[in-house]
Protein backbone atom coordinates (compact mmCIF):
# COMPACT_ATOMS: atom_id res chain seq x y z
CA UNK A 1 0.00 0.00 0.00
CA UNK A 2 1.37 3.60 -1.14
CA UNK A 3 1.61 6.30 1.30
CA UNK A 4 -0.04 9.56 0.78
CA UNK A 5 1.85 12.31 0.16
CA UNK A 6 1.45 14.94 2.60
CA UNK A 7 0.25 18.97 1.62
CA UNK A 8 3.72 20.48 2.30
CA UNK A 9 5.24 17.90 0.17
CA UNK A 10 2.98 18.39 -2.52
CA UNK A 11 3.00 21.92 -2.41
CA UNK A 12 7.10 21.67 -2.68
CA UNK A 13 6.75 19.20 -5.55
CA UNK A 14 4.20 22.02 -7.84
CA UNK A 15 6.43 24.80 -7.26
CA UNK A 16 9.30 22.58 -8.44
CA UNK A 17 7.35 21.51 -11.35
CA UNK A 18 6.32 25.11 -11.98
CA UNK A 19 10.07 26.17 -11.44
CA UNK A 20 10.72 23.78 -14.07
CA UNK A 21 7.86 25.00 -16.64
CA UNK A 22 9.04 28.55 -16.22
CA UNK A 23 12.32 27.09 -17.67
CA UNK A 24 10.59 25.61 -20.44
CA UNK A 25 8.77 28.20 -21.36
CA UNK A 26 11.81 30.86 -21.52
CA UNK A 27 13.06 28.09 -24.11
CA UNK A 28 10.09 27.80 -25.90
CA UNK A 29 10.21 32.21 -26.36
CA UNK A 30 14.11 32.56 -26.92
CA UNK A 31 14.20 29.29 -29.69
CA UNK A 32 11.12 31.38 -31.41
CA UNK A 33 12.15 34.79 -31.06
CA UNK A 34 15.95 33.77 -32.39
CA UNK A 35 14.63 31.74 -35.73
CA UNK A 36 12.28 34.98 -36.34
CA UNK A 37 15.41 37.44 -35.31
CA UNK A 38 18.09 35.43 -37.47
CA UNK A 39 15.72 33.01 -39.30
CA UNK A 40 16.85 29.66 -38.19
CA UNK A 41 16.86 27.97 -34.99
CA UNK A 42 19.80 28.50 -32.59
CA UNK A 43 21.17 26.53 -29.12
CA UNK A 44 19.74 28.81 -26.47
CA UNK A 45 21.45 28.40 -22.82
CA UNK A 46 24.37 26.12 -21.37
CA UNK A 47 22.58 23.11 -20.41
CA UNK A 48 21.78 20.37 -22.26
CA UNK A 49 17.71 19.94 -22.01
CA UNK A 50 14.89 22.74 -23.02
CA UNK A 51 15.05 24.64 -20.09
CA UNK A 52 16.72 28.26 -19.14
CA UNK A 53 16.93 28.98 -15.37
CA UNK A 54 16.94 32.30 -15.59
CA UNK A 55 12.91 32.27 -16.51
CA UNK A 56 12.62 29.37 -13.60
CA UNK A 57 13.40 31.66 -10.99
CA UNK A 58 11.06 34.37 -12.05
CA UNK A 59 8.43 31.55 -12.38
CA UNK A 60 9.00 30.62 -8.92
CA UNK A 61 9.14 34.47 -8.01
CA UNK A 62 5.33 34.67 -9.48
CA UNK A 63 4.30 31.53 -8.01
CA UNK A 64 5.89 32.48 -4.48
CA UNK A 65 4.09 35.04 -4.54
CA UNK A 66 0.64 33.82 -5.91
CA UNK A 67 0.52 31.15 -3.01
CA UNK A 68 -2.81 31.41 -1.26
CA UNK A 69 -3.33 34.89 -2.85
CA UNK A 70 -4.98 36.11 -6.23
CA UNK A 71 -3.73 39.26 -8.13
CA UNK A 72 -5.07 41.67 -10.58
CA UNK A 73 -3.93 40.73 -13.73
CA UNK A 74 -2.94 44.11 -14.47
CA UNK A 75 -1.06 44.41 -11.13
CA UNK A 76 0.26 40.99 -12.36
CA UNK A 77 1.68 42.71 -15.59
CA UNK A 78 3.25 45.38 -14.49
CA UNK A 79 4.72 43.64 -11.52
CA UNK A 80 6.15 41.28 -13.87
CA UNK A 81 7.54 43.46 -16.12
CA UNK A 82 9.21 45.29 -13.37
CA UNK A 83 10.64 42.82 -11.38
CA UNK A 84 11.77 40.66 -14.87
CA UNK A 85 13.46 43.70 -16.39
CA UNK A 86 15.34 44.30 -12.79
CA UNK A 87 16.09 40.62 -12.58
CA UNK A 88 17.67 41.12 -16.36
CA UNK A 89 19.38 44.41 -16.01
CA UNK A 90 21.28 43.08 -13.36
CA UNK A 91 21.76 40.05 -13.87
CA UNK A 92 23.01 40.78 -17.24
CA UNK A 93 24.98 44.06 -15.55
CA UNK A 94 26.61 41.57 -12.80
CA UNK A 95 27.72 38.69 -15.55
CA UNK A 96 29.27 41.21 -17.43
CA UNK A 97 31.17 43.57 -14.75
CA UNK A 98 31.84 40.17 -12.63
CA UNK A 99 32.07 36.98 -14.58
CA UNK A 100 35.33 38.43 -17.04
CA UNK A 101 32.91 40.30 -19.72
CA UNK A 102 30.56 37.52 -19.83
CA UNK A 103 27.02 38.36 -22.02
CA UNK A 104 24.52 35.58 -22.19
CA UNK A 105 22.41 37.72 -24.16
CA UNK A 106 22.51 41.56 -25.84
CA UNK A 107 19.97 43.55 -26.93
CA UNK A 108 22.30 45.43 -28.88
CA UNK A 109 22.33 42.82 -31.42
CA UNK A 110 18.76 41.69 -31.96
CA UNK A 111 15.48 43.07 -33.91
CA UNK A 112 12.83 45.04 -32.01
CA UNK A 113 15.07 45.90 -29.16
CA UNK A 114 13.50 49.70 -28.34
CA UNK A 115 14.28 50.97 -25.36
CA UNK A 116 17.24 49.32 -25.22
CA UNK A 117 19.76 49.50 -22.13
CA UNK A 118 23.65 48.28 -22.32
CA UNK A 119 22.41 45.33 -24.34
CA UNK A 120 20.80 43.97 -20.96
CA UNK A 121 17.33 45.21 -20.68
CA UNK A 122 15.31 46.17 -23.51
CA UNK A 123 11.21 46.86 -23.46
CA UNK A 124 10.19 44.07 -25.70
CA UNK A 125 11.62 41.58 -23.38
CA UNK A 126 9.87 42.88 -20.67
CA UNK A 127 6.61 43.30 -22.07
CA UNK A 128 6.56 39.45 -23.20
CA UNK A 129 7.84 38.51 -19.79
CA UNK A 130 5.09 40.83 -18.60
CA UNK A 131 2.21 39.14 -20.93
CA UNK A 132 4.07 35.75 -19.88
CA UNK A 133 3.73 36.22 -16.25
CA UNK A 134 -0.27 36.99 -16.73
CA UNK A 135 -0.96 33.98 -18.85
CA UNK A 136 1.43 31.65 -16.47
CA UNK A 137 -0.27 33.63 -13.01
CA UNK A 138 -3.99 33.08 -14.18
CA UNK A 139 -3.44 29.16 -15.77
CA UNK A 140 -0.49 27.57 -14.88
CA UNK A 141 0.41 28.01 -11.16
CA UNK A 142 -3.78 26.87 -10.28
CA UNK A 143 -3.83 24.33 -12.86
CA UNK A 144 -0.88 22.42 -11.26
CA UNK A 145 -2.11 22.91 -8.11
CA UNK A 146 -5.35 21.20 -9.45
CA UNK A 147 -3.34 19.15 -10.90
CA UNK A 148 -1.53 18.21 -7.94
CA UNK A 149 -4.81 18.10 -5.57
CA UNK A 150 -6.45 15.75 -7.81
CA UNK A 151 -3.43 13.31 -8.86
CA UNK A 152 -2.67 10.42 -6.57
CA UNK A 153 0.85 10.45 -5.28
CA UNK A 154 1.73 7.75 -6.97
CA UNK A 155 1.30 9.65 -10.29
CA UNK A 156 2.64 12.59 -8.82
CA UNK A 157 5.79 11.11 -7.68
CA UNK A 158 6.28 9.25 -11.56
CA UNK A 159 6.33 12.60 -12.90
CA UNK A 160 8.37 14.33 -10.46
CA UNK A 161 10.97 11.96 -9.70
CA UNK A 162 12.60 11.84 -13.05
CA UNK A 163 12.31 15.35 -13.64
CA UNK A 164 14.08 15.89 -10.59
CA UNK A 165 17.08 13.71 -11.70
CA UNK A 166 17.10 15.25 -15.17
CA UNK A 167 16.50 19.06 -14.85
CA UNK A 168 18.99 18.45 -11.47
CA UNK A 169 21.44 16.71 -13.64
CA UNK A 170 21.89 18.91 -16.24
CA UNK A 171 21.77 21.53 -14.24
CA UNK A 172 24.56 20.60 -11.75
CA UNK A 173 26.68 19.27 -15.21
CA UNK A 174 26.26 22.41 -16.85
CA UNK A 175 26.55 25.25 -14.74
CA UNK A 176 28.71 23.48 -11.89
CA UNK A 177 31.02 20.43 -13.00
CA UNK A 178 31.27 21.40 -16.99
CA UNK A 179 32.71 24.92 -16.29
CA UNK A 180 34.63 23.89 -13.05
CA UNK A 181 36.26 20.70 -13.94
CA UNK A 182 35.70 20.65 -17.81
CA UNK A 183 36.87 23.35 -18.79
CA UNK A 184 38.08 23.54 -22.59
CA UNK A 185 38.05 19.68 -22.97
CA UNK A 186 34.43 19.05 -24.28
Amino acid sequence: MSKELSSRSRTIITVFMLTVLGCMIGWVYEMLFYRIDMGHFIKRGSGYGPWLPIYGFGGLGLTLLSLKRKFNPVVVFFVTMIGAGLLEFGTGWFLYNYMDGLRLWDYNTEIWNWGNIGGYVCFRSVLVFGVLGVLYTLWAIPGFFKLSKKWSSKKILMVFIPTFIIFSSDIIFSYIIKPVFLKGSL
